[in-house]
């Protein structure tokens, strides 16, 4: 069965950290989703609108939302960071489909969430952490990892530290592989942190990211911490 196609127009895009920019659309009527899900772009070749190819990302938006968020990294060369780039702005019209993807919550479990990302891996969570928090009511305790390179790579972080203020069971802890402090005072390495975490209480664990990132971490849990199969799930991008 073919994926519903939607033609959607650009509400803007803004530079959020080095190379990586969030981009609004409008919702398109009927369009619905599950936080977690991604959508595919249409995306032309330059200088060639007739040669084209479909790339995903995570829906960051929740699923209440009135517009659709996204988040991409530009990569210098590629289809999509040159077309994003050079051609999307405010008002262009694009071909979007979806939704798709099954990195969605498991809700029967009554564990708490662990979200661990890297870099544009961070825009599922943002779905999900708003969708429970915002939408449901969530009561359970809500931990979010987010591991970037440097200080200057994080973005979003008013908004995470909002989203602590007004609900106490929500922690977000940031990890700069530089050693930067973050704002509970803490550094170091995603693994070490999520380690720290897991041990503190058993957890359901979702992990995106780069796809070595996320085998890593992967197998920090299922070998190291010996977390059970069921409570990892993970989804990566190349």
């Amino acid at each position: 069965m073919p994926l519903p196609s939607f033609t959607v127009r650009c509400l803007g895009k803004k530079l959020v950290a080095p190379g990586v920019y969030e981009f609004r659309v409008e919702k398109p009527q009927g369009f619905t989703f599950t936080a977690g899900q991604f959508a595919f772009f249409v995306v032309p070749a330059a200088g060639n609108p007739a040669d084209v190819q479909n790339r995903a990302y995570s829906i960051a938006s929740a699923p209440h939302d009135p517009e659709l968020l996204f988040v991409i990294k530009i990569v210098k060369g590629g289809r999509a960071g040159a077309w994003f780039e050079n051609v999307v702005s405010e008002g262009t019209t694009m071909t979007m489909q979806g939704p798709c993807g099954v990195f969605t919550l498991d809700r029967k479990t009554a564990k708490p969430y662990l979200f661990i990302a890297t870099g544009t891996g961070i825009a599922p969570f943002r779905s999900q952490a708003r969708s429970l928090l915002l939408e449901q009511g969530e009561k359970r305790e809500i931990h979010l990892l987010f591991g970037v390179l440097k200080k200057v790579d994080m973005f979003w972080e008013e908004e995470w530290k909002k989203m602590e203020e007004e609900h106490p069971n929500f922690h977000a802890h940031i990890s700069y592989l530089d050693g930067g402090i973050d704002w509970h005072g803490e550094s170091g390495a995603v693994p070490d942190r999520a380690c720290t975490i897991i041990n503190a209480s058993p957890c359901s664990i979702y992990l995106c990211g780069s796809e070595q990132i996320v085998k890593e971490l992967k197998q920090v849990c299922l070998e190291k911490l010996q977390v059970p199969k069921e409570d990892v799930h993970a989804e990566s991008f190349v």
